[in-house]
């Protein structure tokens, strides 16, 4: 059981910085008003084109809806984003205040922040 709650501790600690870039950029994503919005681009897709377009535009695509109002469910994302944002701030925090080597904790959050940072990067280098 304390090797678990130290696995949570340090998986969290690491994956935290992105869970919080993609929260809020995909917060930032739902409610932008500049997104060209294909609407029912993926009327003919398969089933998992349909569940991409709920993230992409906000709305499932069914035959017989010929306009669609996302705005309920934009209110549930920010909702959803405020609510995940707290909650990695409070699990960073209590990581802090609950964990004996407070170095280690330091230590996994910023490889959780330079890792992807440095992987984006050499993914940039062209030979």
């Amino acid at each position: 059981m304390k090797f678990l709650r130290k696995l949570h501790l340090y998986l969290g600690c690491f994956f935290a910085p992105l869970l919080l870039f993609y929260t809020a950029t995909g917060w930032y994503q739902t409610v932008s008003v500049h997104r060209n919005k294909a609407v029912g681009e993926a009327e003919g897709g398969g089933w998992l084109e349909k569940l991409t377009s709920i993230h992409v535009d906000q709305v499932f695509p069914l035959a017989f809806a010929d306009t669609f109002d996302p705005a309920l469910f934009k209110y549930l994302v920010v909702a959803m984003s405020v609510a995940l944002i707290v909650t990695v701030v409070l699990g960073i925090f209590l990581a802090f205040k609950m964990s004996k080597s407070k170095w280690m904790v330091t230590l996994v959050l910023v490889a959780g922040i330079l890792l992807p940072v440095i992987l984006l990067y050499l993914g940039n280098i062209k030979e």
